[in-house]
């Protein structure tokens, strides 16, 4: 995890209280397994006859989110990369969130995803 620096004090959003809730879960199942789909199994092979997405979706993500510092996140989220599998995606970034902008900021992301919901049911 040398993506982010353990020295940052968390946000006013996520207590202490939180950080030792999900450490404990973690403590019971583990690291892998909430890292396993997709970073951990991306050179698996599924027999899957059509991996696209073919249903209107919508991606939330935060302009500040740790992910994008991956190598090659970045221009692969936002250039149409994303569209050779899911080619109605709709990709949305929220400028101040991180990689927890549902938490950070939930009615506006609670009011994109019901915008989002009315234009495709």
């Amino acid at each position: 995890m040398d993506l982010v620096d353990s020295s940052t004090p968390l946000p006013p959003w996520f207590s202490e209280e939180d950080l030792a809730n999900y450490g404990s879960l973690y403590e019971n199942s583990g690291f892998q397994t909430a890292l396993k789909v997709p970073y951990r199994s991306m050179s698996e092979t599924y027999n899957i006859p059509n991996d696209k997405v073919e249903v209107p979706t919508f991606f939330i993500m935060g302009e500040k989110d740790y992910a994008l510092k991956i190598p090659g996140m970045e221009d692969y989220i936002k250039s149409d990369q994303m569209k050779a599998f899911v080619p109605q995606v709709e990709t949305m970034f929220v400028p101040e969130g991180s990689h927890f902008v549902q938490e950070q900021f939930p009615q506006q992301v609670n009011h994109l995803i019901l915008n989002f919901l009315k234009k495709n049911i």
